[in-house]
């Protein structure tokens, strides 16, 4: 199949340099723990300066980098040492399982999609990794239950939304500069908001996981 071939063709060090990110947020999605969280962002900001599949501007690399390391630096939450939410929400496991059901589903479905289109390697490439990181970034929101830890899921979607991006430019005649600069200023505002959001509802409310949501009054 064409699509398989634009992934067999890659040398090991490529396929490490493209799904060594992707990998590492998987991962971190399904391993609880805050050390598992930012060894995965810490490993996308350093991947982010070599992926020329974002193809954005050095500055806007660099800024990418910079959200990411702001995820490995955000302290943990001040509930920390009781990680469990205040309330037991009947149904996390259905939920949980729901989740990963609809998140492969719609990987499968824009996969098949990517697969279907005449483009070159590299532009298959680039449109599945990513369709991929969107995937992911979906599957971080919908699984995990605390706000801080959700804040990656919008870093990985702003992420991917900026490498189908650069998969598209290819096929635009003008292709708009401002197109990435509004996606990463979308990302960091998102990223930023949910922050606080967190931290509000740590100080007035004492917590901040969203199951807790229904039973706190600000």
């Amino acid at each position: 199949m064409h699509f398989l071939d634009a992934w067999t063709e890659l040398s090991p060090f490529d396929a490490v340099r493209l799904l060594g990110p992707l990998a590492l947020l998987v991962a971190s999605t399904f391993i609880p723990g805050r050390r598992v969280s930012r060894l995965a962002a810490l490993g996308v900001a350093v991947a982010i300066l070599p992926l020329r599949e974002l193809a954005a501007p050095s500055l806007l690399s660099v800024a990418w980098v910079g959200l990411w390391l702001l995820l490995v630096l955000l302290p943990g939450e001040p509930e920390e040492s009781a990680r469990r939410p205040l309330s037991r929400g009947r149904g996390v496991v259905e939920s949980g399982a729901v989740g990963v059901l609809l998140g492969v589903a719609l990987g499968l479905l824009l996969m098949t999609a990517v697969a279907r289109q005449d483009m070159s390697h590299e532009e298959t490439r680039r449109a599945s990794l990513g369709a991929a990181f969107l995937v992911v970034g979906i599957l971080q929101l919908m699984l995990r239950g605390h706000l801080r830890r959700a804040l990656a899921g919008f870093a990985t979607l702003g992420l991917g939304l900026q490498i189908l991006h650069g998969a598209a430019q290819g096929a635009q005649l003008d292709p708009d500069p401002g197109t990435a600069v509004g996606l990463l200023v979308a990302t960091w505002l998102t990223v930023v908001l949910g922050l606080r959001v967190a931290a509000a509802r740590e100080r007035y409310a004492g917590s901040a996981w969203v199951s807790d949501a229904h039973d706190l009054h600000d």
